[in-house]
C-alpha cells in the first residue's frame, strides 16, 4: 500500500479537552503550573545530582536520567497543549504530527526500560548489599540507559511505518490533545484492524509486560525483606512505595489505551493528562522530599552557597 502517495490531509485539527472558557482557563493554569514544576524540578535533579559527589551513585545515576525523559516526555505535548487553549483552530500539520508520535513513544519506551532498570537497582540495594556496588557498576547502568534508548527507538519505529504509510483523504479532527496511534489511525481511509492488532500487540504487551515485571519484583523484594527481617517491612515499603506510585501513574493510562481494543470514548486522552503533565511534577518531588540523601544534598549545598556569600561579604 502506497498510501503515502495520495494522502490529502496535511495537518490535523486536534479537539482538546474542553470547549468551555472557564475550563480552559484552569487548564492553563494547571498546565503552566505542572510544566514550569517539571522544567525546575527535573533540572534541580540533574544538577544535584552532577554537583554532590555524594550522589555519584547507581541510583541517582539512573534518577538524573528519569528525569531527563520525564521532561523529554512532557516537552512533546504540553507546550503546544497552553499554546493550544485559547485558539479556536488547534492545527498540527501532517510532519508535526507524525514526529510527536515518534517522540512520544521513544521516550514512553525507553522511560518503561528504565524503571525496570530502577527496580533491579533496588532490588540488589535491598537483596544483595553487599555486592551491590560490584553488580551496578558503571558500566552496567550505562548498558542500562543506553538500551532504553535503543528499546525506545525500535519501538517507535516499528509502528510508525505503518502509520506514516496510511492514506489519510477525509476527516481530519483528533478527538485529543495530542497526537497518537489510536486517535490518528480512525481517520484513515481504509479498514486498519490489522494495523490496530500490531500496535495493541507492541504497545499494549510493552506495557503490560513491563507493569507486572515492575509488581512482581516489588512484591518479591518485600517477600524476600519479610523474611530476613522477622516481618518488619517498613523499611523496604519507604523505599519502594516511590517506584511503586511512579508506576501506578504512568502505566494505568498506558494500559487502558492499548491493552484493549481503541478506545470510542474520550477518556484516555484525560487519563494521559497524568503521564505528561502529573507524574513527571510528581517524580522530582518523590525522590527529594522522601529521599534522605537527596535532602542531604540540598543542605550541603545550601551550606556552601551561605559560606561563599558570607566570605565573599
Amino acid at each position: 500500500m502506497d498510501g503515502a502517495n495520495y494522502s490529502l490531509v496535511s495537518e490535523f485539527v486536534l479537539i482538546g479537552l474542553s470547549n468551555s472558557w472557564e475550563m480552559r482557563l484552569f487548564l492553563f493554569w494547571f498546565f503552566s503550573v505542572s510544566y514550569m514544576g517539571i522544567i525546575l524540578g527535573n533540572l534541580f535533579i540533574l544538577f544535584m545530582v552532577i554537583i554532590d559527589s555524594h550522589l555519584h551513585s547507581p541510583m541517582y545515576f539512573l534518577l538524573a536520567n528519569l528525569s531527563l525523559f520525564d521532561l523529554g516526555l512532557s516537552s512533546t505535548t504540553v507546550p503546544k497543549v497552553i499554546s493550544d487553549l485559547f485558539t479556536d483552530c488547534n492545527m498540527i500539520s501532517f510532519p508535526k504530527c507524525m514526529m510527536q508520535i515518534f517522540f512520544i513513544h521513544v521516550m514512553g519506551g525507553a522511560e518503561m526500560v528504565l524503571l525496570i532498570a530502577m527496580a533491579y537497582d533496588r532490588y540488589t540495594a535491598i537483596c544483595k548489599p553487599l555486592h551491590y556496588l560490584t553488580i551496578m557498576s558503571p558500566k552496567m547502568c550505562v548498558s542500562f540507559v543506553v538500551t532504553a534508548w535503543i528499546v525506545g527507538i525500535i519501538h517507535a519505529v516499528s509502528q510508525f511505518g505503518f502509520v506514516l504509510n496510511l492514506p489519510f483523504c477525509g476527516p481530519n479532527k483528533v478527538d485529543s490533545f495530542y497526537c497518537d496511534f489510536p486517535r490518528v489511525m480512525k481517520l484513515a481511509c481504509v479498514d486498519t484492524y490489522k494495523i490496530e492488532f500490531v500496535i495493541i500487540a507492541n504497545s499494549g504487551f510493552i506495557s503490560m509486560a513491563t507493569f507486572l515485571s515492575l509488581i512482581m519484583s516489588y512484591i518479591f523484594i518485600l517477600v524476600t525483606v519479610w523474611k530476613h527481617s522477622s516481618g518488619d517491612l517498613s523499611k523496604a515499603f519507604v523505599t519502594l512505595s516511590a517506584h511503586i506510585t511512579v508506576v501506578i501513574l504512568f502505566f494505568m493510562p498506558c494500559i487502558f489505551l492499548y491493552v484493549w481494543p481503541f478506545p470510542t470514548i474520550s477518556l484516555d486522552k484525560y487519563l494521559f493528562i497524568f503521564v505528561f503533565a502529573i507524574t513527571p511534577v510528581l517524580n522530582p518531588a518523590i525522590y527529594t522530599l522522601r529521599n534522605n540523601d537527596m535532602r542531604l544534598a540540598v543542605r550541603r549545598l545550601g551550606k556552601q552557597i551561605v559560606g561563599s556569600s558570607g566570605i565573599s561579604s
